[in-house]
């Protein structure tokens, strides 16, 4: 059983370093994360949020406004999510016992 732990978990470590080293390097102008435009031509949601943060807000911290502002109802709903689980525990862990 140990075998097979350790095999999985070097198959999956080894992916992961592949996976990594695909990767453009940090900052790179022309990596996909950085183009204004998709592969397809439309425009990526990602150039807008950079270009229209503080004209839309008028906020200097851009992190702020994606969260705040333009992700609002998802960040909210991560909230809930959170603080459902929380009180569950809370409420699971509080129990008496007889």
């Amino acid at each position: 059983m140990k075998l097979l732990q350790f095999l999985l978990l070097a198959t999956l470590g080894s992916i992961l370093c592949y996976t990594v080293l695909d990767m453009p390097p940090r900052g790179e102008i022309d990596a996909p994360a950085s183009r204004m435009e998709s592969p397809v031509g439309t425009p990526v949601a990602g150039a807008y949020y950079i270009q229209h943060a503080y004209e839309d807000t008028h906020t200097p911290n851009m992190v702020a406004v994606v969260l705040a502002d333009y992700r609002s109802v998802d960040t909210f709903g991560e909230v809930v999510v959170v603080f459902a689980g929380v009180m569950t525990c809370f409420f699971v862990l509080r129990r008496r016992r007889p």
